[in-house]
């Protein structure tokens, strides 16, 4: 879950102050059928507010920033690794940092074309197998996510590590990191 800041609380009291209201004046109607519809929609509508100005406030209260990021790969373990500081820019407290990494492999731009590489073909057999997780097709992307650090206070920063394995198939690959704070 989310950690909850003074933003949060301000929203959700006025969207409760708002169902509150809502549920007064749908049960004042005296049509019944009326009734039910107004306090349903009352309902259904709080919730939405609900979840969707946690989503935005979140957005714009908690702000991350990521610093000295080096990989390394370890060839004779088909691994690599990320480190780099993850810092909290925002005014209020972070539950937990994400850092996501795409690797797309870049060997197709380079004139390194190979049969299959964009179509795989399958036969009646591939029909059956599929469905038993043996997949002999190569990703040509991979993303990975990691939680690097929790509870991060304001101005504070945590050094992080982390490792998966690499495709050993990925020729000059492109890297794109990406971190988020909940």
């Amino acid at each position: 879950m989310s950690s909850f800041n003074v933003w949060h609380y301000m929203v959700l009291i006025v969207i409760f102050v708002m169902f509150i209201i809502g549920i007064i004046r749908a049960l004042k109607e005296k049509n019944q059928k009326m009734m039910y519809s107004m306090l349903f929609t009352v309902i259904l509508i709080s919730i939405f507010m609900a979840v969707f100005s946690i989503f935005v406030v979140n957005k714009y209260t908690k702000h991350v920033k990521l610093y000295n990021l080096e990989n390394s790969r370890l060839l004779s373990l088909e691994r690599i690794s990320y480190t780099g500081i993850v810092k909290n820019v925002g005014k209020y407290p972070i539950g937990k940092v994400t850092f996501e990494i795409k690797l797309v492999n870049k060997g197709h731009t380079i004139g390194n074309v190979k049969a299959g590489t964009f179509y795989k073909p399958s036969g009646f057999l591939g029909f059956f197998t599929n469905g038993f997780g043996i997949d002999k097709s190569k990703p040509q992307t991979v993303v990975k996510k990691f939680i690097v650090a929790r509870n991060l206070k304001p101005g504070h920063a945590h050094q992080f590590y982390v490792y998966f394995r690499f495709p050993p198939y990925f020729s000059s690959v492109a890297q794109f990191p990406k971190v988020t704070g909940d």
